[in-house]
């Protein structure tokens, strides 16, 4: 229909021009109110095509209000209007700017940019709005550059939405020193949004001190403080475990009125809970007179970081009590951390609430729900959640593979990686996929099939190994006694200085007693300056599996010389 519809758009030349104006005014005041009523593309469409049939294609105007409704509902038809229209604006050209900037097909906007330009139209600075939020989530940053300089040429850098439009692009590509340029450039134009826009950048590549010190400048400089620049105040003084600074960032949230705002007091209680307050957490969250699903969350996933999953626990029941609805977030930190912990018991009561509430199983539920009943010994449960998502993503697969090779099911490992190969062209494997499968064929002993997937992760899927993947292949010939082979690859690695693959070595050597090549690979181990007291214990067992007593006891004595061994310990969940 579309294309039937915008190839009429160079016919039916139904009024003269000089006429049109006057005679359709009516008209296009209520095609326009119409337009503003339309829910889907499909009544745009007709609207267009009575638009075409009348002749109201032919008026600037109108056709420029059909384009900016028709982008927000469906860009695609809204691009074919434009490339049909022969005389377009600077209006039409801001509108597919805009939509392509928010789209899932970014990059688009700069062709249509360097058609405006070609065209010879003056710009205005939503035009370099629109294109530099492109070129944001793109992170073009030679596209980006080009457009600060086209803009300063033009003298659009006076306008503060378009300075803080470039800084936002200079702070997501991680260029924070020319952010800060740009800023510095501007002291008499700054507003709250610039300088929440540097201080998120700076929390990105972790300088939350130089965070701090631009919010003192902001309030030296009397600009009004606002909920996004008070959001990453709080955030910086949390990651710099300030406790003194923490409560006067409270009391300063209090004095400006803000600390009964709901994203304020999610910030407020993640910012405690990060200095190791978890108490004053739990009091603002206690206190707060209205708590949102995103609140709750945070209390709950601040507990479980510090290993308090019955609080965790008692959260999610009493939400449940106060008809709170969760969502996949609630779930997904304390599950980890029921993994982490090894809480069986507490892990099979959160998978009974998710149950319960008829949570979705997405991708990111799902995987947590897959790695939690697996490190806890309940690979069944496992499977039944894995089998039960529709949509899986490679984390998803990595999880399920993981699980079987860490229940020593090596070979069911293999076929679900050739099951997803075979299944799912969308997903593709990566690298920790291929270390978790390296891992279960090394603790299976599959040597044909794991030196097997070694060569695919490199030849079909073009992935450079990482030490890690070295160190499951060494592992791997080390347990099948291949100790020479494996000694030849770890000479051949591209990191030399690492020491994973040499220690997964000097462990093969005690298993077969292979004492001479152990001390070789010992001395490795000195000349990366990594040796650990495990290392001589470990070699002083070569010597014992080979029968060499005092080749057992030196080892031993350097280990008492060096360090004493801490004792070990275990540990039980009593419920």
């Amino acid at each position: 229909m579309t294309s039937a519809i915008t190839s009429r758009l160079s016919r039916n030349v139904v009024f003269p021009r000089k006429n049109l104006d006057s005679l359709l005014a009516p008209q296009c005041e209520k095609l326009i109110d119409d337009l503003r009523c339309c829910g889907d593309i499909v009544g745009v469409s007709r609207i267009h095509g009575y638009m075409v049939k009348t002749g109201i294609d032919k008026d600037d105007f109108a056709v420029s209000k059909l384009l900016a409704f028709s982008s927000v509902l469906d860009l695609r038809y809204a691009a074919s209007i434009f490339e049909h229209v022969s005389n377009t604006n600077l209006f039409m050209f801001n509108t597919v700017l805009r939509g392509y900037s928010m789209s899932d097909e970014p990059e688009r906007a700069f062709r249509v940019f360097n058609q405006l330009r070609a065209k010879g139209l003056t710009l205005d600075r939503f035009s370099f709005i629109t294109t530099l939020k492109s070129c944001s989530r793109e992170l073009c940053c030679s596209i980006g550059e080009g457009l600060h300089g086209i803009a300063l040429r033009s003298g659009f850098m006076v306008f503060t939405d378009l300075r803080n439009a470039l800084l936002h692009f200079y702070c997501v590509s991680g260029r924070i020193t020319d952010a800060r340029r740009v800023f510095d450039e501007m002291p008499q134009s700054v507003d709250a949004v610039s300088f929440s826009t540097l201080m998120n950048g700076y929390l990105q590549v972790s300088k939350q001190a130089l965070a701090l010190d631009l919010f003192r400048i902001m309030r030296i400089s009397e600009v009004a403080v606002n909920v996004s620049t008070l959001l990453s105040f709080l955030s910086a003084t949390g990651d710099l475990e300030d406790f003194f600074g923490a409560e006067s960032s409270h009391g300063l949230c209090m004095k400006i009125g803000l600390d009964s705002d709901l994203h304020i007091v999610t910030a407020l209680v993640g910012m405690y809970a990060k200095i190791g307050e978890i108490s004053s957490a739990r009091r603002i969250f206690d206190c707060a007179i209205r708590k949102d699903v995103v609140t709750w969350n945070c209390m709950i996933d601040q507990y479980a970081k510090m290993g308090l999953l019955e609080e965790c626990l008692w959260l999610l029941r009493q939400m449940k009590y106060e008809r709170m609805k969760p969502n996949s977030s609630t779930f997904v930190g304390l599950l980890s951390s029921c993994a982490k912990n090894e809480a069986a018991w507490i892990g099979r009561s959160v998978g009974k609430l998710v149950e319960e509430e008829i949570i979705t199983l997405d991708a990111i539920l799902g995987t947590a729900l897959v790695d939690m009943y697996a490190k806890l010994g309940m690979l069944d449960k496992a499977v039944d959640i894995f089998d039960r998502m529709k949509n899986k993503d490679v984390k998803s697969w990595t999880a399920m593979i993981s699980g079987y090779g860490s229940h020593g099911l090596a070979r069911e490992a293999i076929t679900l990686f050739s099951k997803m190969e075979e299944e799912n062209s969308r997903v593709k494997p990566n690298e920790i996929t291929f270390l978790v499968l390296l891992n279960a064929c090394s603790h299976g002993g599959l040597i044909i099939e794991g030196v097997r997937c070694f060569k695919k992760m490199i030849e079909v899927y073009h992935f450079t190994p990482k030490v890690e993947h070295y160190g499951c292949v060494v592992d791997l010939l080390g347990r099948a006694g291949k100790l020479e082979e494996a000694y030849e690859l770890i000479r051949m690695l591209p990191i030399t200085s690492d020491s994973t693959a040499w220690r997964a070595l000097l462990a093969a050597c005690r298993v077969y007693g292979n004492a001479e090549l152990g001390e070789t690979v010992m001395m490795r181990l000195a000349e990366t300056n990594e040796i650990h007291p495990a290392d001589t214990i470990l070699l002083a067992g070569t010597h014992a599996v080979a029968g060499n007593s005092q080749g057992q006891q030196q080892s031993l004595d350097n280990e008492l010389n060096k360090t004493r061994k801490e004792a070990g310990y275990s540990a039980i969940e009593v419920q």
